[in-house]
């Protein structure tokens, strides 16, 4: 099953919160999930203004 947008969302920023809780927010993979989450908001930003450019 395909997981909405904001399921991904949702899931990749609970990943990066327990991540810099257990290992903090320098940890390799803490950085590493924070930058997945800004890339995938960023597309999610740029979806949605063309989306509202073209109504």
């Amino acid at each position: 099953m395909k997981q909405s947008r904001d399921e991904q969302i949702e899931k990749l920023r609970e990943r990066m919160t327990v991540s810099a809780m257990e290992k903090g927010r320098r940890h390799p993979e803490t950085i590493g999930l924070s930058r997945q989450l800004d890339e995938l908001l960023n597309c999610y930003s740029s979806c949605h203004n063309r989306q509202r450019e073209a109504e």
